[in-house]
């Protein structure tokens, strides 16, 4: 299926937050619990903070928020929609020459038919010159975007503390674009 990414708008603000949901229980759950999820989901994934990166990302030359749609509009979550995945990036704080994807999300039912490099293909071609690089953060155990990243051409460059919960680590990747 050719997978068709576009720019996201505020009309894709539930369908973005289900489709976070359903990712981050499928990628977590077993790491932090189900609740602990849910609550980062609520905090991360409100639907104010939403609208407001939707709304800023279309209006700026340097940050990006694209959602990949399909055919299948069921979610799971009670919410019609296309949404297959999304991604998000903006310039690292410290480096502007850095972009950094802060959101890079599939709905685990497509995972495996690539939708995460369409979208990570379509950020890269809209961002043109932007950036020197790109960077992201895996928590170390989830080994399907630790997968990911290295095979879209990111190489590890970090391990860092995070505090989602004690002890747990994240990888940070970055790639030349």
């Amino acid at each position: 299926m050719t997978q068709a990414v576009r720019q996201a708008t505020v009309d894709d603000i539930w369908a973005v937050h289900a489709t976070a949901r359903q990712s981050w229980h499928a990628a977590y759950d077993d790491l932090l619990g189900a609740d602990r999820v849910d609550d980062i989901v609520d905090e991360w994934y409100a639907i104010g903070d939403l609208e407001s990166s939707i709304s800023d990302a279309s209006g700026r030359a340097d940050a990006v928020f694209l959602v990949a749609e399909g055919s299948d509009a069921a979610t799971g979550d009670g919410f019609a929609s296309d949404c297959r995945g999304f991604v998000q990036v903006v310039p690292w704080p410290e480096d502007v020459a850095v972009g950094y994807l802060t959101r890079l999300y599939v709905r685990p039912d497509v995972w495996g038919e690539g939708v995460g490099t369409a979208l990570l293909e379509a950020l890269e071609a809209s961002l043109g010159d932007t950036f020197d690089r790109l960077r992201l953060a895996v928590l170390a155990d989830n080994e399907r975007g630790i997968s990911f990243s290295e095979a879209a051409g990111f190489e590890h460059v970090a391990t860092r503390e995070t505090d989602l919960a004690d002890g747990l680590e994240e990888s940070v990747y970055e790639k030349s674009v």
